[in-house]
């Protein structure tokens, strides 16, 4: 196997407390990587490493672990453009959105929903996501549900199964046959193809009872859980999430203090989306800084979908998560890395230190503060490559 040195890292983010500075994000000045077969096998000063078969000169750029994207929809048909410029004049948003792009994805076929998430999937690569979250959740038929698990299996190996995104409009006078029909013959034909289950807890889509059943189907056919709590009000989500052991409770916007509690006594990772927060124009961004204080481990995903957070960018969500949610940028940067590894239950990514995968996104940027510093500027850089 090739080892490549990099050098001329002008700051390194391995978040390893017990290097560099010592910090939460474990900064190296003036660094120096080793990576080989695709693994980081040594970091350290630059004026230690050791040799190597190839080096790269980063040129004093930052570098980071890769961005975690621990909750996107990428698979999906359709334009909800209307939708948004409605709710930026004024239109409040509600759950039923989601309906418009179940009938979009209905009537596609399975190459057009495939461009649109290898489009997105590239958008996401480019802007320095190495590791990235898929769900389905726009088909609501076994079918439906099926194929789109089939196509972010192509993509990425976390995919959830969102069969519970919203009761469809053919069972909207029978919301308790849907569900049996998600904890029946539609988990069996998806649980092979997912490797966690989720479910839209809110007022509009999925009660606490409802949401039970779904999940603890889905654990008993071996899937890990996820849930979509607590976004438009306070509800039952985050609590239920906690008290079943998902991995990812996802929005976290409106929180009692027995939910931030919870969280906080928990394994439970507060996965904060603000992107569906700015699309809906949300009066109220996730308190971070409230779930910090408290304990809890926050994380950072872009949500990305049609209808309310139409972005690929985790540097975006950074930027918003410090201006909005009361996160520091340098809380901000390890809630979209180690955070995002830890709402997957992730350990070989989201990190940078020997054994972890070498995923390294490169910043045109002395450090990571730009990220927020410099709000809505490309600095992800492909990581050069060796001649």
């Amino acid at each position: 196997m090739t080892a490549t040195l990099y050098t001329g890292i002008g700051e390194l983010v391995t978040n390893d407390p017990a290097q560099g500075d010592g910090s939460a994000l474990g900064r190296l000045a003036d660094a120096a990587l080793v990576a080989e077969g695709g693994t980081v096998a040594w970091v350290g000063p630059a004026s230690r490493a050791p040799a190597a078969d190839a080096r790269v000169d980063l040129a004093g750029r930052a570098v980071l672990p890769g961005f975690v994207d621990s909750h996107s929809h990428l698979v999906f048909a359709g334009d909800r453009g209307e939708e948004f410029a409605a709710r930026m004049a004024g239109r409040a948003y509600a759950a039923g959105g989601i309906a418009s792009t179940v009938a979009a994805v209905r009537a596609a076929d399975d190459a057009a929903l495939a461009a649109t998430a290898q489009r997105l999937a590239a958008e996401l690569r480019a802007q320095g996501t190495t590791t990235f979250e898929v769900k389905s959740g726009y088909g609501l038929t076994v079918a439906d549900e099926r194929r789109c698990l089939a196509i972010a299996a192509e993509l990425t190996d976390e995919v959830t199964f969102l069969g519970a995104h919203l009761v469809p409009p053919e069972f909207a006078g029978d919301p308790e046959g849907y569900v049996a029909l998600v904890t029946g013959e539609m988990l069996e034909a998806c649980a092979p193809l997912a490797r966690w289950i989720d479910v839209f807890v809110e007022d509009g889509a999925f009660d606490a009872d409802a949401a039970r059943s779904i999940l603890t189907a889905g654990a008993a056919h071996g899937l890990g859980l996820r849930v979509h709590a607590n976004q438009l009000g306070p509800g039952p989500g985050v609590a239920l999430a906690c008290e079943l052991g998902a991995a990812s409770a996802d929005h976290c916007t409106h929180l009692r203090d027995a939910d931030v509690a919870a969280l906080a006594d928990s394994a439970t990772v507060a996965t904060l989306v603000p992107g569906a927060d700015f699309s809906t124009r949300s009066p109220a961004y996730p308190d971070g800084r409230r779930l910090l204080d408290a304990g809890a481990t926050v994380a950072l995903a872009t949500d990305c979908n049609p209808g309310t957070s139409y972005t690929t960018s985790m540097p975006f969500v950074i930027a918003l998560a410090v201006r909005e949610c009361g996160l520091s940028p340098a809380e901000a940067v390890w809630a979209a890395t180690a955070g995002g590894a830890a709402a997957l239950r992730r350990d070989d990514v989201g990190r940078l230190g020997p054994g972890h995968a070498a995923h390294l996104t490169v910043l045109d940027a002395p450090s990571h503060v730009h990220l927020a510093y410099r709000p809505g500027v490309p600095l992800a850089h492909p990581v050069p490559q060796p001649d």
